[in-house]
């Protein structure tokens, strides 16, 4: 009776677990996580914590939490040959490169050429079935050619981004060096947490600086 008890007492613990955040809330604000724009588009308005003072948007970063996991779980039912992770932005190139280093994902860090998804005979022509974008504004050419091939796309939004071409938004400073470390940090350990990988946030050895790009 005790074993079949303990049995019974695992799921409760197990979900408990779950639910946690990935990270502290102080890791990302002093990350920068929650440091939006001056703009705010109707698209993002969910996934605001407040107003600064100063005019700032403050992103609520319980949801960047909900939504990082939300990602990963969708990133790892797809084999890694087929995600494409792009960034035109600086700070976010070094960070998709580790991201494919620890995932195995297909990454395009800087210009994106025109026609490589849609285009056979373009140089490097790619086929993924799942697009990450760093920035919906900045990556623009890579998520139209993903709505015109029909496959889905997560996108990290500031408060300033639309959300129109969209299947998953994950709200963020998509600017800031350090947030984008932490964002793709956070993700390369999700995704490896949710294909078994690692057991626990303990085993994944990499750092947040590891992610992070030079000034």
């Amino acid at each position: 009776m005790a074993g079949k008890k303990q049995e019974e007492e695992k799921p409760p613990e197990k979900q408990e677990k779950e639910t946690a955040m990935a990270t502290s809330e102080e890791t990302y604000m002093t990350s920068g996580v929650h440091i939006g724009t001056r703009q705010k588009t109707a698209d993002v308005k969910n996934f605001i914590y407040k107003v600064r003072n100063d005019g700032l948007y403050i992103i609520d970063v319980k949801k960047t939490d909900e939504r990082i996991k939300t990602a990963a779980k969708l990133i790892s039912k797809y084999d890694p040959n087929n995600v494409l992770v792009v960034s035109i932005r600086q700070y976010g190139q070094k960070p998709i490169l580790k991201l494919s280093e620890n995932l195995g994902l297909q990454v395009l860090p800087g210009r994106f050429r025109p026609g490589t998804l849609t285009n056979p005979n373009s140089k490097g022509f790619l086929e993924p079935e799942l697009l990450i974008v760093t920035d919906p504004l900045a990556d623009a050419q890579a998520l139209h050619e993903a709505e015109n091939i029909g496959i889905p796309v997560i996108g990290l939004c500031d408060t300033n981004n639309d959300t129109k071409f969209l299947d998953l938004v994950v709200p963020t400073n998509n600017k800031g060096r350090r947030a984008l470390a932490l964002v793709y940090w956070l993700l390369a350990r999700e995704v490896l947490k949710q294909k078994g990988k690692i057991k626990s946030y303990d085993d994944f050895k990499p750092s947040i600086e590891d992610f992070e790009a030079e000034i």
